[in-house]
């Protein structure tokens, strides 16, 4: 259940947030009744809750945080390696996750402003379709969005659900915010909070298609009959790193065919976070296998093989290992000399790391060992590296005062392009690609560069 007091907070000048940042519709219960009412008789007269035939999944853009449930940082479009810069815009607020691109080209990033929170970009021009208030943890929280452009997006205290012009269809209560949101092979939300709330919801409706799962264990409160509720924000400055503070800090990777996903869980008291397989099998949550394995935690989202029998993850000792999806095995662990942040890109079998630290390279996994298969030291990582069919990918480097984005070729590592991001600083939270091949940087202080193929 909710507590009935909202968290209130203070933004970076110091000013109260509570209620200038909180949505308008959220601070009147009323109104957010009234408007939960509309969403479901709209959606009853558009047909049966039953049948659903909304497309989900990976597809073409960008719908999920990773791109797809595996979270491959991978995209079926061919990448082209003549690009030139559209547009670039700030958005008004620092930004702490990668923008998200619908089927039809539209833009989507939660950050945190005076009066928005999430915000939607038209593809061919950068023009602001919508800007919504949220919860001040919506920068945090995960997001995905579907065939039709209906957004989910976890914000303090729940998940919400909105349409491709802004409008609210449904929010759900949750405790803490979600910071993974994934699809379901059976199209459904699968959200997970960084305080270990598991959900399955309906995304016509937004209800529980099963019983919650606690990832940390539900409280015993005859136990504890005092014991209180931790507020909704709480830990979330150590998801970010994988910190000992924040229990869940990472993006869940779906098997879409089985049901089966992964978490990384950090519980309270442990020297090292596990690494835990769960399963949804439509009838209930179940936990199959935990294994004890992240030192130090983990700031990487676990990655799933194509063929689902691989998991890579890394954890904050600077090791990459790959690990035996039906049992938890460690298959083999590679020193990589900096901690990946983020996802490894996962593409016919070359995994290239991510993070904003250490060097563009390229491993194969040979079954019980992996293999190097080439190394750019020249060209520091400043954020998430991304492939695309036709072997060509694309990272963000340090060259120079500039950060630049680089094309490379994935079987080589060569640069084949390179373009300056005018006036960026520091690192990027992601780079994603169109559904017609554009490139989408996002930085983290709050800029969004957008890129077109050549012909």
């Amino acid at each position: 259940m909710r507590s009935g007091r909202r968290q209130t907070g203070r933004d970076e000048q110091g000013s109260r947030t509570s209620d200038r940042l909180a949505p308008a519709w959220l601070r009147s219960g009323t109104r957010a009744l009234a408007l939960a009412a509309v969403g479901v008789l709209a959606l009853s007269a558009c047909g049966s809750t039953t049948v659903d035939d909304i497309k989900v999944g990976a597809g073409k853009g960008w719908p999920l945080a990773f791109h797809d449930a595996r979270n491959s940082a991978t995209s079926p479009v061919t990448g082209s390696r003549a690009l030139t810069l559209s547009w670039s815009r700030p958005v008004g607020g620092p930004l702490a996750a990668p923008a998200l691109v619908g089927p039809e080209g539209q833009i989507v990033v939660t950050t945190r402003t005076p009066s928005c929170a999430i915000f939607s970009f038209l593809m061919p021009t950068g023009r602001k379709r919508f800007c919504n208030p949220m919860g001040i943890s919506a920068i945090a929280g995960g997001m995905a969005v579907d065939g039709t452009t209906n957004i989910y997006v976890g914000d303090d205290g729940g998940v919400t659900s909105l349409n491709a012009l802004g409008q609210p269809r449904w929010r759900t209560p949750q405790a803490g915010v979600p910071i993974s949101v994934q699809f379901t092979g059976d199209s459904k939300v699968l959200t997970v909070t960084q305080l270990g709330q598991v959900d399955v919801l309906s995304r016509q409706t937004g209800n529980r298609e099963v019983s919650t799962f606690q990832l940390l264990g539900d409280p015993d409160y005859l136990k504890f009959p005092d014991l209180p509720r931790p507020p909704d924000f709480t830990g979330l400055d150590d998801c970010s790193t994988g910190g000992p503070q924040c229990p869940v800090a990472n993006v869940s990777a779906v098997d879409e065919k089985s049901g089966r996903f992964y978490a990384t869980v950090w519980r309270p008291g442990q020297g090292s976070a596990d690494l835990v397989a769960l399963t949804y099998d439509g009838k209930e949550i179940r936990k199959d296998w935990t294994a004890t394995m992240l030192a130090g935690g983990s700031a990487t989202s676990p990655t799933l093989s194509g063929d689902g029998s691989t998991l890579y993850v890394g954890d904050n000792d600077s090791h990459l290992m790959a690990v035996d999806a039906s049992n938890g095995k460690t298959k083999w662990v590679q020193e990589l000399g900096f901690p990946i942040r983020g996802s490894v890109s996962v593409a016919d079998g070359l995994l290239i790391p991510a993070g904003d630290d250490g060097h563009l390279m390229a491993l194969r996994d040979k079954g019980d060992a992996p293999e190097i298969v080439w190394e750019r030291k020249d060209l520091a990582l400043r954020g998430r590296p991304v492939q695309t069919a036709g072997g060509t990918g694309y990272t963000v480097a340090p060259i120079g005062d500039n950060l630049t984005l680089v094309t490379f070729d994935t079987h080589s590592g060569a640069t084949v392009d390179s373009h300056e991001l005018p006036g960026a600083e520091g690192t990027t939270v992601g780079t994603t690609i169109g559904a017609n091949g554009e490139i989408v940087v996002a930085t983290r202080i709050g800029e969004l560069f957008v890129f077109k193929p050549g012909k």
